[in-house]
């Protein structure tokens, strides 16, 4: 058994895991963000509740990037771990094995082993959410790569200066990382936002965005055409790069199977490969794939 928890910057969620498809519900617990201690605290509280052998392992999904080299993090939204060892941190203080991996790479794995991935050797998870981000797994392991950063496909200062039939231009926007012009200042929930102002000068939530397009709004489909192809040509070039036969898309976007048809049949058009079957496609774990990731991951590495 596995007890795996999902850690956000709000929440920490829990289950009990005799495998990664069977999972029983631990509950939900405030993410402490400032104490240490509250933060072990909360998770052996939460774990403690588990019917399971005390030295059952635990195993994390969490957001914020995790060194492979010496499993540091950083986390900026839980500042009271930010560059912490955490797994071995967690291990010493709660007596039982850890393991912590990122968020992403745990939905891609998750989709992977039990989602639109089974089957595939190589599966890029692709995260359209408040942000872009991603994952990668192959043979069944998540690939982290130097620093941990392997699948962050959001940044990087890749994002084209014009867009769209007819083009227009688009700004290097500032992102968050420090760079400019990055995929994840024009990608998922916040660039559609962003990108909509630029185009029309209009505030609205991309929900709305969405919900106009879909009633046929034309400013709200120019909007969409100009995201799509920004996204499609950094999203081709991650699967020119690794070979991923498939890529499930989570986040909020992914849960819009319209927008993920147009971002498949752009994508498809931009790869090497010639393909007459959907590339990318909607995750198919719409229900705690991070604590199903987190699962898969504690089995793994307690099997290795």
């Amino acid at each position: 058994m596995i007890i795996c928890i999902d850690i956000g910057g709000s929440g920490i969620k829990a289950a009990l895991a005799s495998s990664p498809s069977a999972l029983t519900p631990l509950g939900r617990v405030p993410t402490p963000l400032d104490a240490f201690g509250a933060f072990v605290a909360a998770i052996r509280d939460i774990a403690g509740t588990a019917d399971a052998p005390a030295d059952t392992p635990i195993a994390i999904s969490i957001t914020g990037v995790v060194d492979p080299a010496d499993g540091s993090i950083t986390c900026a939204n839980i500042p009271c771990i930010d560059g912490r060892r955490l797994s071995a941190d967690l291990a010493a203080e709660l007596g039982r094995p850890v393991f912590v991996a990122n968020d992403a790479d745990c939905f891609a794995l998750a989709e992977a082993s039990e989602g639109a991935g089974r089957g595939h050797r190589i599966v890029f998870g692709a995260i359209l959410g408040t942000g872009v981000g991603g994952g990668i797994v192959i043979d069944g392991r998540i690939v982290t790569g130097a620093g941990g950063f392997a699948g962050e496909w959001g940044h990087g200062p890749v994002a084209a200066t014009s867009a769209g039939d007819p083009p227009v231009a688009i700004p290097r926007f500032a992102c968050g990382c420090g760079q400019a012009g990055c995929v994840d200042t024009v990608g998922a929930a916040r660039g559609m936002e962003r990108l909509h102002r630029h185009l029309h000068g209009a505030e609205l939530s991309s929900t709305a965005i969405v919900d106009a397009w879909r009633a046929g709004d034309a400013r709200a489909a120019r909007t969409i055409e100009v995201q799509i192809d920004l996204l499609a040509g950094p999203l081709a070039l991650v699967v020119n790069v690794i070979g991923a036969s498939i890529v499930p898309v989570g986040g909020g976007l992914g849960r819009v199977p319209e927008f993920i048809a147009l971002l498949d049949a752009a994508v498809r058009q931009r790869i090497l490969r010639r393909l007459a079957t959907p590339l990318v496609v909607p995750s198919r774990l719409t229900l705690e794939p991070g604590l199903v990731g987190a699962a898969i991951l504690g089995f793994v590495e307690n099997a290795a």
